[in-house]
C-alpha cells in the first residue's frame, strides 16, 4: 500500500463533477416533484451543485493526502531509527 499514489487533483475534480451531475439530477427531480415548480427545483439544484461540489472536492483531497502522507512519514521515521 505504500506504493499507492493519491488521486491527482484533476481526477478528484472529474470524480466530483460526474458524481455531482448525477446527484444534482436526483435533487432536481425530487425538488420538482415536491414543489411542482421547475424554477424552484432549478434554484435548489443549482445551489446544491455548487456547495456540494466544493465540499466533495475538499473531502476527496483530504482522503488523498491523509493516509498516504502518514505512511510516508512513518516509513521515514522507521528508516531514520535504523
Amino acid at each position: 500500500m505504500e506504493n499507492q499514489q493519491p488521486d491527482s487533483r484533476w481526477k478528484s475534480v472529474a470524480k466530483g463533477l460526474t458524481w455531482r451531475c448525477l446527484a444534482t439530477l436526483t435533487t432536481y427531480l425530487i425538488s420538482w416533484g415536491l414543489t411542482g415548480s421547475l424554477e424552484t427545483a432549478s434554484q435548489i439544484a443549482g445551489i446544491e451543485f455548487v456547495l456540494k461540489f466544493g465540499i466533495y472536492y475538499m473531502h476527496e483531497r483530504a482522503w488523498a493526502w491523509g493516509p498516504i502522507q502518514v505512511s510516508k512519514v512513518k516509513s521515514k521515521l522507521t528508516k531514520a531509527r535504523a
